[in-house]
């Protein structure tokens, strides 16, 4: 009889943690957050520190709590990655991060935390328009003229690159294996210093953001011959995106938040649609469309699978190119 009465006790006590379960994960959501929310970003002026200043004076404004931008720059990334793995996971503590995370991930086996299990995602926030720039003295006026410019060239095209391990050098390789052309990678400080040189005609062409390269191609300098995104960019209605030459091609890397292992998902969905809502406003989208940025707000879930199929790719462009790092 006793043992009767612990067994009921227990399917009731179960019973009723379910019932009472759910409205405690609403009501967790609901009160999110409850203090200042750390921002952890990169350098000053980059453009995740960028987009970290868009996102955090309006969640502020919407949460009625302060959402400071931290700068954590050095080491690719890896410095704030770090922070935010020891962090508390209750969504105070947050990290927007660029395509040097999952690069990161797939060049390094061995990093001061495990990019699989120390992280939850949050969404993934957009990506910057790349293109193709070649200067106008090289001849080619199409990817088609310049992919078959290169295959005629094969080892002797040089491509410029903001250095090693890059996303601006991934993207490039990506695309080589993709249209089928051998070329030898010369890698340089940042980006500024790689279009530079295209521009000098020191080396042959890159694969970098528009938003840099746009004022050499306004003044004649640079001619972008596609763009790396899905779709044309408003900026270039008339320069074709790369997927139109080569079906099946598509831009790796973007930036995300992530959040710490453990992170309420209920929280998670919360930050997710306050993203979606501040990358719907008129000023904001506005805002992002000057500078040739992509908006592509997820879900958790979605973001989740997109890291790790990031991390996959570069993980085989790495291997490919004989930059996987033990």
């Amino acid at each position: 009889m006793r043992n009767t009465r612990i067994l009921t006790f227990a399917m009731v006590f179960a019973a009723g943690a379910g019932l009472f379960g759910t409205p405690g994960l609403a009501q967790q959501r609901q009160n999110y957050p409850t203090k200042p929310v750390r921002m952890l970003s990169g350098a000053f002026g980059s453009p995740s520190d960028m987009l970290a200043r868009v996102l955090a004076p309006k969640m502020s404004e919407s949460w009625g709590q302060p959402v400071v931008v931290e700068n954590r720059p050095g080491a690719a990334g890896t410095i704030a990655a770090a922070l935010l793995a020891k962090a508390t996971p209750d969504g105070h503590t947050l990290l927007l991060i660029s395509a040097q995370f999952t690069i990161g991930a797939a060049l390094h086996a061995t990093l001061p935390y495990d990019p699989y299990k120390d992280f939850a995602g949050v969404t993934q926030i957009g990506f910057s328009t790349s293109a193709l720039f070649v200067s106008p003295s090289l001849g080619a006026r199409t990817v088609k003229d310049f992919i078959a410019l290169a295959r005629a060239k094969p080892g002797q095209m040089l491509f410029s690159s903001g250095g090693g391990g890059s996303s601006t050098h991934l993207n490039a390789e990506r695309f080589n294996y993709a249209a089928g052309i051998k070329a030898v990678h010369v890698g340089f400080k940042g980006t500024p210093d790689a279009l530079i040189e295209v521009v000098a005609g020191r080396t042959h062409y890159c694969i970098v953001g528009l938003g840099s390269a746009l004022p050499f191609v306004k003044d004649g300098r640079l001619l972008a011959l596609a763009v790396s995104t899905p779709q044309r960019s408003p900026l270039l209605p008339d320069v074709p995106a790369i997927p139109e030459v080569l079906p099946g091609f598509g831009r790796d890397g973007s930036h995300s938040l992530l959040a710490p292992a453990g992170t309420p998902q209920p929280i998670r969905e919360r930050i997710s649609k306050e993203v979606a809502r501040i990358f719907a406003l008129p000023e904001v989208k506005e805002r992002l469309e000057a500078i040739a940025y992509h908006p592509a707000p997820t879900t958790p879930a979605e973001h989740d699978r997109i890291l790790r199929d990031q991390i996959k790719t570069f993980s085989e462009v790495a291997t490919r190119v004989g930059l996987k790092k033990k």
